[in-house]
């Protein structure tokens, strides 16, 4: 009974691992999906990104040297770099930590994120 119970607890992990690890948004194309259904669009200009919405600007990614910069109305909320998302200088999160919920290139992912974090999507 007991090594019933453990299969049982392991199969249950396994589930819910699985389930919660699978992002909620994928990126088709220049399309973010959540559901099959697009909810936002991705423009790209030379090395920046555009995120919208029903034709509306939420924020960008604007490259500057080794660094992109998010902006919403053309103020920076975060930076991103190696692999890391900053906050006024301080690491506020991972892109990787982005890409759970973001199924995105790094930068799209990172962008939506802090666009998520500020209320702004």
């Amino acid at each position: 009974m007991k090594a019933l119970a453990k299969l049982l607890a392991v199969g249950l992990v396994l589930a819910f691992g699985a389930s919660a690890s699978a992002a909620d948004y994928k990126c088709r194309g220049d399309s973010v999906e959540k559901s099959g259904s697009t909810q936002y669009k991705v423009r790209t200009s030379g090395a920046d990104y555009t995120i919208e919405k029903s034709g509306s600007t939420k924020g960008k990614a604007v490259k500057r040297g080794s660094k992109y910069y998010v902006e919403v109305s053309g103020s920076t909320q975060a930076t991103i770099e190696n692999g890391k998302i900053y906050k006024s200088g301080s690491t506020w999160a991972s892109v990787s930590d982005a890409q759970r919920i973001y199924d995105c290139p790094d930068v799209v992912a990172a962008t939506l994120w802090v666009l998520q974090q500020k209320g702004k999507l």
